[in-house]
């Protein structure tokens, strides 16, 4: 790719960019956020070639834009984006939920849905912003595209190999499937704790009373 665009270049984004430059898959990078200071150190920690100062002029040419923001910020950047994109230009996201942002993108970029295929990095780090960054943060990980009936063959598998070059092992379901199984997932936990603390609560005293003598510490 010769030049991606990333809103939010935090851990998210600018791992994005980090390992598209360790695996030469981008010419150029440039980077939008609502913090001047975090983009001005993600341009001195190499993340970023340049602070973007005008979106519709950065989008027109862009090969791929990222939105790496918190969910919901991304409808108010899609309305920004809309007007300016590129033919060529294809657009991806890092959300953890599927169906709003499907949902926003069809009200915020119409006719160009088709140019938008939404994706769920499965990847962190205890740390955020972009200080901690790395190239290696997708290495082995899973991301879960959610493409949308629009989206051409050909715009999902460009948006495919741009996470392969990350390192990134991709999985596809709809966004309903997704958000049915994260939502499983998150909730599991929490399921198993109420689980654990109804039996503790309902068992009987002596019951309670060993199991206390057991997991103190001594």
């Amino acid at each position: 790719m010769r030049k991606v665009v990333i809103f939010g270049v935090g851990l998210i984004g600018g791992s994005f960019a980090l390992a598209l430059r360790k695996a030469d898959a981008v010419g150029e990078v440039v980077g939008f956020g609502r913090s001047e200071t975090t983009l001005q150190q993600a341009q001195q920690l190499g993340i970023i070639d340049r602070i973007g100062l005008d979106v519709a002029a950065e989008v027109a040419d862009a090969d791929l834009v990222l939105l790496a923001t918190p969910v919901g910020q991304m409808s108010e950047i899609m309305a920004r984006i809309a007007p300016h994109l590129g033919a060529h230009t294809l657009v991806t996201d890092g959300g953890s939920t599927k169906s709003d942002v499907a949902r926003e993108v069809y009200a915020q970029l119409g006719v160009k849905a088709a140019q938008f295929v939404p994706a769920h990095p499965i990847a962190g780090a205890e740390q955020s912003g972009a200080a901690a960054a790395r190239a290696d943060l997708y290495a082995g990980k899973k991301v879960v595209l959610t493409p949308l009936p629009e989206n051409t063959p050909e715009a999902v598998a460009r948006v495919q190999a741009a996470w392969q070059a990350c390192g990134a092992n991709i999985h596809r379901l709809t966004c309903a499937e997704h958000d049915a199984v994260f939502a499983a997932v998150s909730h599991l936990p929490h399921l198993l704790s109420f689980a654990l603390v109804s039996r503790w609560i309902f068992a009987p005293q002596a019951c309670q009373a060993a199991c206390t003598r057991a997991t103190a510490s001594g």
